[in-house]
């Protein structure tokens, strides 16, 4: 084989396996720092719902209150005859978080609770309104006392 024949040789085209390698610890890198940071993206995205319903039931709530001068009778709130179309406390645009209400001081104060659904990215999230104020009872699955306020990114208000 003569000199000539080497150099008229074309180089191979494509990526090496070490080239090739490289590239894929990059993604790797680049994934696990990006999905946890997306994850939790998409989780305070989702609160927003709960935080919104409950802000909606307050005013629903104290509106009843002015007609009926209390919340509901028994433990079930905003009961009257005839009850009105909110009163089950499950509304159309629920996505991520369930509702419950109950009475408490003879349907002097409720507790309106929003639970954040098991499959869903806010799974581990409580957040509470009563008649007195608003509070954050789980956050990430953790338990919380003494915040007054609706954790969404931070464990402060």
């Amino acid at each position: 084989m003569s000199y000539a024949r080497l150099s008229s040789r074309r180089p191979q085209a494509g990526f090496s396996l070490m080239e090739l390698m490289i590239a894929v610890a990059i993604m790797g890198v680049l994934f696990g720092i990006a999905l946890p940071s997306y994850k939790d993206y998409v989780r305070r995205g989702a609160i927003p719902e709960a935080t919104g319903t409950l802000s909606d039931y307050r005013i629903k709530m104290e509106q009843y209150y002015q007609d009926n001068r209390n919340y509901g009778t028994g433990t079930a709130c905003a009961n009257a005859d005839p009850a009105p179309a909110w009163s089950d406390f499950s509304p159309a645009a629920k996505r991520s978080f369930t509702y419950s209400c109950k009475l408490t001081d003879k349907g002097q104060d409720y507790e309106i609770v929003a639970t954040g659904g098991s499959s869903t990215s806010v799974a581990g999230h409580v957040y509470v309104l009563t008649s007195g104020g608003m509070a954050t009872r789980t956050f990430k699955g953790t338990d919380v006392t003494g915040k007054n306020c609706w954790l969404v990114s931070g464990d402060e208000c």
